[in-house]
């Protein structure tokens, strides 16, 4: 089936302009760019062939061959004579976007020159005069001070394919010509070093109008499951891109049910190692595509034609070749249920028939959605063994049932090897494949020009595949979108920095150099504690020589020279990013000033850097001034609104801290540091001054009168929410046992108070430090309180009766009373709840156990006054306690019936007996001494 963007286009074309526009939609799909860039409409655009009515537009009048293209375009869809223009110069404008893409990312090599065909003839023929123009048009790419990549071939593509489809006729007559645009502005993002906010507002605006023109019932948008099976892919794809990995897997989910695609991530029992006797359970993914993998719908050729070659037309799988591991996993046929003498009924029928050895080919869609999966659990826990153990089956899934394409299948190798490269036994098969792609990608995207430079060509890993076993364009970029397959240098960036991991050096440097990505040779150098020599790389992009200037030659620059010249002027496109490093390595306030003025006060990571250095020196008044800085430019970085909210926190500008927090979690509701810090914010927010006389002038006001009072503030409203911030940080973070006590005392600071947050969060903290701390980590002062709510609430105890008082009382049985040691005030409270549940043996028992833990205090005899009296306490309590439980009837315990303490008496008088004798040579004459004789005369009486 063609590109859904295609579709759309073709379907939403009145027929009398389709008929027209028929051949050019014709020569899209079937990859035919040049065609469409050479057609007659094209040459006039480019101002190749005359037309009076352009004839004043001039490239010299602009900065920039893009805005002459804009503006001749415009002119040109005035003239209304021929309304079937504006399809043509559509497709004109997306055969540039599909150019692009395969000279940079997927390959064959084009056919043609894109300066020749595009640039005027006199621009075209001079080499320096196209260089200078490519120049203008990269540095109009760059946005919030990140730029492009310098080296990026065919510029003028993509900046075509910008010029035509913002041009507003085409915008507002085809619907599909925002789709276009979203993916322009989406591949401009992946040419940034960094993310652009000022783009990711551009593209999100775009992808919501999209939405609602896309995603609405067939019969209302008039579009097929298929296109919006295509656009919920390629919207997951940027939102992985931006980090949104939450909304990606919404939009996949909703892609998987579009499509009633059925796939599971289960467990089968089979060994993974050549050496393994035993069977167990190992992962992997069951899937089957609804249509039997098929995607021949309206003559798809090229996807057929992938099909019946089978592997023929993918690109090289390497082996593992490890002496330990097998290739692949062999499965006994077994579920880990039914080796335990279960059945498996957790996966639906069709899952349960496949073969796990033999799967059927998925349809290319349905690879995709795998593969997009995939990314996002990468994404969301970059560093988690697990995570990656969870990951690497979707993507052996695609590879091990084959796919119809050959872009598909790239992308599956690529996943693979990224997953690979951070386990032992795989890490040389990671690496290789990269490798391997990397070389595949080189030698099908160089141009002849670049190949001519070589007498030898573009060098490979592996032999290059013959034409037969290769893909056309057509099919290679067929699922691109989806994909977001990277362009050729950031695979090839993305191999270094896999060399870098390795401790590759060298071969790192290499790559970064032939690049001409300095930015990165030097960080490169930076991670080796080669401080100076990453400088030098840095100062050599920024600076002249240090006793040169602009006409010296570089050639006759020394080995050992330092770069400390006057400035390059203009300085290079990165110069911010090349500032910033130099300040990373120094510490230097002066250089992240330098990258923002240079920058126009775009470039927010300067602003950020500044922030990171004033927090480390404590000067919260600049760190905080420096985010704002920031925020202004870029105010989707979740990293930095934190920050922000640190420092204002510091500055005691609560309600400021407060909204800070709050964009925090709006851009990322699982980071729980961000609502612990958002609580601890909203706890502290005072009532203002104007909000305290304007209460007390409502209560002056008539009780009619509709005038609002200022008196809004409500501490409880804001104890209440900060509670709700807390619940769900520990909710993110169950680890954590402070935000667990910052739960539990919240919980009981509302009113009223939220008792079984109380109880939840005080067993979390038993969990997490009672191994460790024992009865230290409880707050008896809390529990006490939620006794007594409990108590005075319930007039009994009944035990079949569901609710927080069943939950308390096996809480205190399970979790508080293994850990009492040395807490008096703790049995003294299982006391009270033993009683209160009619249980007055076990009441006693614990009395005498609070009675003894104080007596076997040291200290108490003759050291001190303080413990002496509570001795005294303890001990009169002890006393009443047997005089109230003793003659009571036991109701638990085999001796029920019986007396609770028959020698309740004598046992009250031994323990006063006790006491006094230890203590008669120090305390005698005391008050404490005195309460003890009295109690031994009522004892006797």
């Amino acid at each position: 089936m063609a590109d859904a963007l295609l579709s759309w286009f073709r379907q939403s074309l009145p027929a009398e302009i389709a008929d027209l526009t028929e051949p050019y939609i014709a020569k899209l799909e079937q990859g035919d760019y040049q065609s469409l860039l050479e057609d007659d409409e094209a040459t006039i655009l480019f101002g190749h062939s005359e037309d009076s009515n352009v004839n004043d537009t001039r490239p010299s009048d602009f900065p920039t061959w893009s805005d002459f293209i804009f503006q001749r375009l415009g002119t040109l869809l005035a003239d209304r004579s021929r309304p079937e223009k504006q399809a043509v110069f559509f497709c004109v404008g997306y055969a540039a976007l599909l150019a692009f893409l395969q000279s940079n990312v997927t390959g064959p090599p084009l056919p043609f020159a894109s300066a020749k065909a595009l640039f005027p003839s006199g621009v075209a023929v001079d080499g320096q005069g196209a260089k200078h123009v490519q120049s203008a048009l990269l540095g109009s790419l760059s946005m919030d001070g990140i730029a492009a990549y310098k080296l990026t071939p065919n510029i003028e593509l993509l900046c075509l394919a910008d010029a035509i489809m913002t041009c507003p006729p085409i915008l507002k007559n085809f619907k599909a010509a925002r789709w276009a645009k979203m993916r322009i502005a989406f591949l401009q993002q992946r040419l940034l070093s960094e993310v652009s906010s000022t783009l990711q507002e551009v593209i999100y605006d775009d992808l919501d109008l999209l939405a609602d023109e896309v995603l609405g019932s067939e019969s209302q948008s008039g579009l097929d499951q298929q296109t919006q099976t295509e656009f919920l892919l390629e919207r997951a794809t940027v939102q992985i891109h931006h980090g949104l990995d939450k909304l990606a897997r919404s939009d996949l989910e909703l892609a998987k049910q579009k499509r009633a695609f059925e796939y599971a991530l289960t467990g089968l029992m089979g060994k993974r190692t050549k050496f393994q006797e035993n069977d167990i359970s190992q992962l992997l993914v069951l899937a089957r595509s609804a249509d039997g993998g098929a995607d021949h719908a309206d003559g798809d050729k090229d996807a057929a034609n992938g099909e019946s070659n089978g592997a023929a037309s993918q690109p090289a799988k390497l082996d593992l070749n490890d002496d330990t591991l097998l290739e692949s996993i062999s499965f006994s046929g077994k579920t880990p249920d039914a080796a335990n003498g279960g059945a498996d009924t957790s996966l639906p029928p069709a899952l349960q028939a496949l073969d796990p050895a033999n799967q059927p080919q998925l349809n290319p869609l349905d690879s995709t959605l795998l593969l997009s999966f995939a990314s996002s659990i990468t994404n969301t826990s970059p560093q988690d063994g697990l995570t990656r153990e969870e990951t690497l089956p979707y993507a052996t899934r695609v590879l091990e049932g084959g796919s119809s394409n050959w872009q598909v299948y790239t992308q599956a190798l690529l996943v693979r090897s990224r997953i690979e490269g951070h386990r032992s036994r795989t890490v040389e098969r990671g690496l290789l494949q990269l490798q391997a792609l990397v070389d595949q990608v080189i030698a099908d995207t160089a141009s002849p020009t670049e190949q001519d430079q070589s007498s030898t060509g573009a060098t490979s890993f592996l032999p290059r595949p013959k034409e037969s076993e290769s893909a056309p364009a057509s099919q290679r970029l067929r699922y691109i979108f989806q994909l977001a397959t990277p362009t050729r240098w950031d695979l090839e960036a993305e191999l270094a920095a896999r060399w870098v991991q390795l401790g590759g050096l060298r071969s790192a440097l290499e790559i970064y150099e032939r690049l001409e990505m300095w930015a990165e040779a030097a960080l490169c150098w930076a991670a080796t504690e080669r401080e100076d020599q990453a400088k030098k790389v840095v100062r050599r992009q920024l600076y002249h020589a240090t006793n040169g200037g602009p006409d010296q030659a570089e050639g006759d620059v020394s080995e050992d020279e330092t770069w400390r010249g006057q400035e390059r002027s203009p300085p290079p496109v990165d110069a911010p990013r090349l500032y910033c490093i130099l300040g990373d390595i120094d510490q230097s306030v002066e250089m992240y000033e330098k990258a923002w003025e240079v920058s126009g006060q775009r470039y927010a990571r300067s602003q950020r850097s500044l922030g990171r250095y004033y927090l480390s020196k404590n000067d919260f008044v600049k760190a905080a001034g420096a985010y704002s800085k920031s925020l202004k430019v870029n105010q989707l970085n979740q990293s930095s609104w934190f920050a922000l909210g640190c420092a204002l926190l510091e500055l005691t500008e609560y309600e400021k801290a407060v909204e800070a927090f709050s964009r925090c979690v709006q851009l990322d509701d699982t980071d729980a540091e961000s609502w612990s810090n958002l609580a601890a914010a909203l706890l502290r927010v005072e009532a203002p001054a104007d909000a305290v006389e304007g209460a007390k002038a409502a209560s002056t006001e008539d009780e009619d009168d509709d005038i609002p009072s200022k008196a809004s503030f409500d501490p409880q409203k804001n104890r209440q929410d900060a509670l709700k911030a807390l619940k769900r940080a520990a909710t993110l973070k169950r680890e954590s046992h402070r935000i667990w006590e910052n739960v539990l005392t919240v919980a009981a600071s509302v009113s009223p108070p939220d008792y079984t947050s109380v109880l939840s969060a005080q067993k979390h903290i038993i969990d997490l430090r009672g191994p460790k701390d024992g009865e230290r980590c409880i707050d008896t002062q809390i529990l006490q309180l939620l006794a007594q709510h409990i108590i005075s609430t319930s007039d009994r105890y009944d035990p079949e009766q569901p609710g927080l008082p069943r939950m308390f009382v096996k809480f205190m049985d399970e979790n508080v009373v293994p850990l009492i040691t040395s807490s008096p005030d703790l049995w003294q409270l299982v006391s009270k709840l033993a009683l209160w549940r009619n249980k007055p043996s076990s009441a006693l028992d614990a009395e005498e156990k609070a009675w003894r833990v104080v007596i076997a205090q040291p200290g108490w005899e003759s050291d001190s006054e303080k413990k002496w009296e509570a001795t005294v306490e303890a001990t009169i309590r002890l006393c009443d306690s047997y005089e109230s439980l003793g003659p009571r009837e036991r109701t638990e315990g085999m001796g029920a019936g019986t007396l609770v303490e028959k020698g309740w008496n004598f046992k009250a008088k031994t323990a006063v007996r006790n006491v006094m004798g230890k203590g008669k040579s120090t305390w005698e004459g005391t008050d404490g001494w005195e309460k003890l004789v009295e109690k031994a005369e009522e004892l006797k009486g």
